[in-house]
Order: C-alpha cells, then sequence, then structure tokens
C-alpha cells in the first residue's frame, strides 16, 4: 500500500508543480505531511539535505521519502513519479511547441506564471527562514540561527555589490555548511 500511495503522492507533486523544485516545496510539504510520511523538522532536514546533494531539489526529496518510507524500491518509485508528469509533458511540448509559441494567449499565460513561482519561491524560504530560527510557531528562538541567517544574507548581497556578480550559489551552501559545523 505505501508503494501505491507513493506513485500517487508523486504523481500530483510532478503533474501540479510549476517554476522547478523551490516552487514544489510546498507542494511536497502537503503531500508528505497528509500522508503523515515525516514531521515538520524531518522535512526541514531532508530539504536541506536535498538541496546540498547533487540533483534537481524535487528528485532529491522524492527519493529520500520514498526510501526512508519504502526502501529501494520506494525511492525508485517516488522518484520515477516525480519525473514521468514532467517528462511526458515535454515530450508533447517539444512536439507542439511550435504551433503553441505562436498563440499569443499561450505567451499570456506563461508570462502570467513568472510572478506567481516568485511569490512562492520567496514565501517558502521565508516560511523556512521563520520556522528554523524558532519565531514561529511559538518556540524557543535560536539567535545564533538569526545571527547566521542574516551574516549569510550579507555575504551574498555584499558580494553582488562588491563583485558585480554574486557569490555563486554552491559556495554560499558551501560556506554554510561549514558554519553550521564550527557553530553547531
Amino acid at each position: 500500500m505505501i508503494y501505491l500511495d507513493l506513485l500517487l503522492g508523486f504523481l500530483q507533486v510532478g503533474f501540479f508543480s510549476f517554476g522547478g523544485g523551490y516552487a514544489a516545496i510546498p507542494l511536497i510539504r502537503d503531500i508528505v505531511l497528509a500522508y503523515g510520511w515525516l514531521d515538520d523538522e524531518l522535512l526541514t532536514n531532508m530539504i536541506a539535505v536535498s538541496e546540498s546533494t547533487p540533483g534537481p531539489i524535487m528528485v532529491n526529496m522524492a527519493t529520500y521519502v520514498g526510501s526512508v518510507k519504502g526502501g529501494i524500491l520506494g525511492a525508485m518509485i517516488a522518484t520515477a513519479a516525480v519525473v514521468l508528469p514532467a517528462f511526458v509533458i515535454i515530450l508533447l511540448i517539444m512536439i507542439l511547441l511550435k504551433k503553441l509559441l505562436q498563440n499569443k494567449f499561450v505567451r499570456a499565460a506563461l508570462s502570467g506564471l513568472k510572478p506567481c513561482i516568485i511569490g512562492i519561491i520567496l514565501a517558502t524560504g521565508i516560511l523556512m527562514i521563520i520556522r528554523t530560527c524558532g519565531i514561529w510557531p511559538a518556540g524557543e528562538t535560536d539567535v545564533t540561527t538569526i545571527c547566521l541567517t542574516f551574516v549569510m544574507a550579507i555575504i551574498y548581497f555584499g558580494s553582488r555589490k562588491i563583485l558585480k556578480k554574486g557569490i555563486r550559489p554552491i559556495m554560499l551552501i558551501c560556506l554554510s555548511a561549514i558554519a553550521g559545523l564550527i557553530i553547531y
């Protein structure tokens, strides 16, 4: 039964997530919590691990949840389920691409999705910062985490001002990992 649940749950994620892995995090969170596969704290840790490992975050998260709940077979089912809709959609789009992109309604719909995706990603990031720092839900506020978040933000935005290009995301992830190891 867990294999069918993994298949159906991650097919939903694959079909209804637009904007890439980060935009899919809220949907993955809803599915994982609805099925009771992970709690909020473990999910947050899993997001951090999935972000740190090579590959798309959505695929990494599906693989991780699948392996925790159903072993190797569960990991394969969850990964295939999250990738299958995008694979089929891309094949169909490649067939219809030339005609679709000439349609003004399709261009308008795609233009309208951009701000929504940016908002979803921003809201997810802010929610993760608030929860990780212990600000909400009411809990013990972790001042160290808040300071570390501000330091990483200063490094990121400061590097954009000084270097004009900004620090690469992988470098920021490595700096965060090193700081986490040293501090915690």
